[in-house]
C-alpha cells in the first residue's frame, strides 16, 4: 500500500464484518429493513450534498464549459474501457463464460485499435459494453444486498456493495492497483470530475424531487436490481429509462 492505507479498505473492512448478516436472507425480510440507517444515511448524503454543490459540481462545469465534446468522450471511454477488467473478472466469477470472452475481445480491441480506450471501436463491431461488479457477484452467490448505505464521497450503496469495493480497489481497478500515489488521486479526480459532468442533466432532475434522497435510493437499488438480473429483475416494471442517454448531456454519447 505504499505506506498509505486506502481508505475504501477502512470502510469495507467494517462492512466485511456485517456481510455474513446479509447472507441468504429472505426478500421480504430485506425489503422491510432497506434502509434502518436512514438518519446516519441522510446525514451523509447532506455532507455528500455540500461537497458536490460547493465543489465538483461547479468544476464539472467548468470541465465541460472549456473541454469540445469530442475530448470529453474520449476521456469517458478511457475510464470506461478501464472498468472492463473489473467486468471481466466477475463474468467468470458468476458463470458468465461466453460473456467473459466477448468483453475481453472488447477489451482488447478497444485498448488496440481503439488507442487505449479513447475510441470505442468495439460497440459499432457489435460488441456491446456490460457491466459487472463484486456487488453483482456476491447478490449471485447469494447474499441478500443488505441495508442500504450511503458512504462519504462515494455516495449510494448497500452492505453487499460496500463490501464489494474491497476487491475492487485491492485487485481489479487499475487506477488504485499501485496504491494512492499523486497520480492516483489526479486518476480518481478526472474520473469524478467527467462522471459528474455526463451528469448534469440528471442531477437536475433529482433536485426537482420533493424529497431528493428518497427518490434517488429507490433508483439506485433499483437499478441494481437491473443489474443483478441482467435487466429482467422478477415481479419488477421497473423503467430503466432515467439512466438511458436522453438524461445524460447530449453531446456525451
Amino acid at each position: 500500500m505504499h505506506g498509505l492505507m486506502r481508505p475504501s479498505v477502512l470502510v469495507t473492512m467494517v462492512l466485511t464484518l456485517l456481510l455474513s448478516a446479509c447472507a441468504h436472507t429472505g426478500g421480504a425480510q430485506e425489503q422491510a429493513d432497506v434502509d434502518p440507517w436512514e438518519p446516519f444515511n441522510r446525514k451523509v448524503f447532506a455532507f455528500n450534498e455540500k461537497v458536490d454543490q460547493a465543489v465538483i459540481k461547479p468544476v464539472a462545469k467548468g470541465y465541460r464549459r472549456v473541454l469540445p465534446s469530442s475530448v470529453r468522450k474520449g476521456v469517458g471511454n478511457v475510464f470506461r474501457n478501464l472498468a472492463e477488467p473489473t467486468t471481466i473478472v466477475n463474468d467468470l466469477l458468476q458463470g458468465k463464460f461466453a460473456q467473459a470472452g466477448d468483453d475481453f475481445f472488447r477489451f482488447l480491441i478497444n485498448s488496440t485499435f481503439g488507442v487505449l480506450g479513447w475510441h470505442d471501436v468495439a460497440t459499432p463491431l457489435g460488441m456491446e459494453r456490460h457491466e459487472e461488479d463484486f456487488g453483482q457477484t456476491f447478490s449471485v452467490w447469494g447474499f441478500a444486498r443488505g441495508p442500504y448505505l450511503v458512504l462519504p464521497l462515494l455516495g449510494p450503496s448497500t452492505v453487499t456493495d460496500g463490501v464489494g469495493y474491497l476487491p475492487y480497489t485491492l485487485y481489479t481497478d487499475p487506477r488504485t492497483m499501485d496504491g494512492y500515489t499523486s497520480q492516483t488521486f489526479v486518476l480518481l479526480g478526472v474520473d469524478t470530475v467527467d462522471s459528474r459532468a455526463r451528469l448534469l442533466g440528471a442531477s437536475d432532475v433529482v433536485d426537482l424531487q420533493l424529497d431528493p434522497y428518497v427518490f434517488r435510493r429507490e433508483t439506485y437499488l433499483q437499478r441494481r436490481e437491473q443489474l443483478i438480473h441482467d435487466g429482467d429483475p422478477p415481479g419488477d416494471e421497473f423503467d430503466d429509462d432515467f439512466f438511458d442517454d436522453e438524461f445524460l448531456d447530449d453531446d456525451q454519447e
